[in-house]
């Protein structure tokens, strides 16, 4: 079949235009992809202009939370564990470890400075070290002038977490009274139970039990840790008086309130960072009574008593027939010279947890083990258990 020169012509033509808009259509996908790219490429940017703006606007709303030590003390609120958490708290505590583990190796004569001393002083630290929750462990060594010359002391500090803004302090003294000889007749060696080797024995077992609890708390970061003070010297050389008592506490109090806290603060010290000093002395006696002394403090000493019902109630307590038996709000006898009293005077809030009246064999021969109630023991160990639970929300 044959076509004519104008048919031809047509073909060719119809040829070329298809060509031409080839060509056309090329480019116009060339420009849409350009579009495409810079649009993309727009979207992209304002994407990481957007993420740097909005992390921008979420750093301008973080607040680095600074530890304000006398503010944060003063509005500090308790744990509220339940009673299946108080039940397992309790549980923990054993009272023939309290007796054989800690009690009877801290029986001892322990006189400043001597080798009693520093039998019962390693004794604590060894129990201290094999916990698995890693005390900073340290001795506050220094001499000072006595009635018997010059003397050398030694407090036994342990920190949970030195690194915590604020503590909760623990203490009791572990030093024994030299008793004055009659004429002529044996020097006296007074062991000191209830004052002060059981309520060491009670601190060495409150954080046994609680060891585990302790560790977690520490590695969640609170802004309360606990330290502990076992103060030597607190006892007289001859007769109390401001220079003749509270050896250990004087030089410890004095010593915080010149050490900067945290490291290098111009500002605060380690004495403002004691939210509350808790001192435990003359336990061991069946039936004390444990009456608050301070106004200041008067809420933490209702945690106590509450701590003794909700005990009571859960029938944890041995030997305790009614639901109020140890800590008293009906009594408001005058404050004690202890321990606490350098602390007192430069403003630390203070829980002074002794018996009221004092034991009927309070500085003779008789305070010894024979005199303790075992179960009055256990029981406000069992009670210190919950107030450290809910102050620490371990």
């Amino acid at each position: 079949m044959k076509m004519s020169k104008s048919s031809r012509r047509y073909r060719a033509a119809a040829i070329s235009d298809i060509g031409a808009l080839g060509c056309c259509e090329q480019v116009l996908m060339s420009r849409v992809r350009l579009l495409m790219l810079c649009l993309f490429a727009v979207l992209t940017i304002a994407m990481i202009l957007g993420f740097y703006l909005a992390n921008d606007t979420i750093d301008s709303n973080i607040q680095v939370y600074v530890a304000d030590l006398t503010r944060d003390k003063l509005y500090h609120k308790p744990g509220k564990p339940t009673a299946a958490q108080i039940r397992r708290l309790v549980s923990q505590v054993n009272q023939g470890r309290l007796l054989y583990s800690h009690l009877r190796r801290i029986l001892v004569e322990r006189l400043p400075g001597s080798k009693g001393s520093e039998r019962v002083r390693k004794h604590i630290l060894s129990q201290l070290s094999s916990l698995s929750a890693g005390w900073s462990l340290d001795v506050d060594s220094f001499t000072s002038p006595t009635p018997h010359g010059q003397t050398r002391f030694s407090n036994i500090l342990a920190v949970l977490d030195p690194d915590i803004p604020r503590r909760l302090l623990l203490a009791c003294h572990y030093d024994s009274k030299a008793l004055p000889a009659a004429p002529g007749g044996p020097r006296k060696v007074f062991l000191g139970a209830s004052d002060s080797a059981i309520p060491c024995a009670m601190i060495l077992e409150l954080v046994t039990a609680l060891d585990v609890h302790l560790r977690m708390m520490k590695d969640q970061r609170s802004q309360v840790t606990l330290q502990l003070v076992f103060f030597d010297g607190e006892e007289a050389f001859e007769e109390w008086t401001p220079t003749d008592s509270l050896y250990g506490s004087r030089h410890l109090a004095e010593l915080m309130s010149q050490t900067p806290h945290p490291p290098g603060s111009p500002h605060t010290t380690l004495l403002q960072a004691v939210d509350l000093l808790v001192l435990l002395d003359l336990i061991g006696a069946p039936d004390p009574v444990f009456v608050n002394h301070f106004d200041s403090t008067a809420r933490w000493f209702d945690r106590l008593v509450l701590a003794e019902k909700k005990l009571h109630n859960l029938g944890l307590l041995s030997s305790h027939p009614v639901e109020q038996s140890y800590f008293r709000k009906d009594a408001h006898p005058a404050p004690v010279e202890d321990d606490h009293t350098p602390f007192l005077q430069r403003g630390v809030p203070v829980l002074h947890m002794i018996a009221t009246p004092f034991p009927s064999f309070w500085h003779t021969l008789e305070d010894t083990e024979q005199k303790m109630n075992a179960a009055t023991v256990e029981n406000l160990t069992k009670i210190l258990v919950v107030f450290l639970a809910e102050y620490l929300r371990l």
